[in-house]
């Protein structure tokens, strides 16, 4: 073996080394955002606990909030794929499930979104996400468009499916009609004004597509 050879096999791999501090960061933004709150997690403490200089942060984001969101879109990627992973790896494309039952398939997602936003892994980073988008509107334009708005078109396809099917009226603007249903989820979280659960959004189906008046 040459020396050249030599010395290009010992010299270590910055892409992979730049990829596990990624990582670490990742993981110490999250842990800490749910152990201390968003207020008294700092970049300091980040890469502390990620065992990097502060500099390697700034290098890569200009802010705590920065760093956050990208950890947390991160997060909610792997969760998807180990989600596919789990049925079979069979699902490539994201969809709302199509069984021909609307009630059924708003009733399951939105259950399974419950499951989530009760998960401490999302809570914490998520909450903290969604108030500091209030104060900081640039992160909060970017928080809507990197993770909310592809969730929220997925309904407005399964509810535009289900017009085409007849499931409901012609005349329903399915951008409006997804607001019945997420916008109460989201708001009773966020608020802290009653728990979650399945039960909760099973009747805000119910009470969306069926209406208060007797049947």
């Amino acid at each position: 073996m040459s020396q050249k050879q030599s010395a290009a096999q010992s010299a270590p791999d910055a892409t992979r080394r730049s990829e596990r501090s990624r990582r670490a960061i990742y993981d110490a933004a999250l842990a800490l955002v749910s152990e201390v709150g968003y207020p008294r997690t700092t970049i300091e403490g980040i890469a502390s606990r990620a065992g990097v200089g502060k500099q390697t942060i700034y290098r890569w984001w200009p802010s705590k909030a920065d760093v956050l969101l990208e950890a947390f879109l991160d997060l909610s990627e792997r969760a998807a794929e180990e989600a596919s992973r789990a049925a079979g790896g069979q699902q490539t494309t994201y969809a709302l499930p199509d069984t021909g039952d609307l009630a059924a398939d708003l009733k399951h997602v939105l259950r399974a979104t419950v499951d989530e936003l009760r998960d401490p892994a999302f809570e914490a980073p998520s909450r903290a996400l969604a108030a500091e988008g209030v104060v900081n509107e640039e992160l909060g334009r970017r928080f809507v468009a990197a993770l909310l708005e592809p969730q929220l078109q997925l309904y407005v396809d399964r509810l535009r499916a289900a017009r085409q099917a007849g499931d409901i009226r012609a005349d329903v603007d399915p951008r409006i009609a997804l607001e019945l249903f997420v916008s109460p989820l989201a708001q009773r979280w966020l608020q802290y004004t009653a728990p979650i659960s399945h039960e909760y959004t099973d009747t805000l189906v119910d009470y969306a597509l069926y209406g208060l008046a007797p049947r």
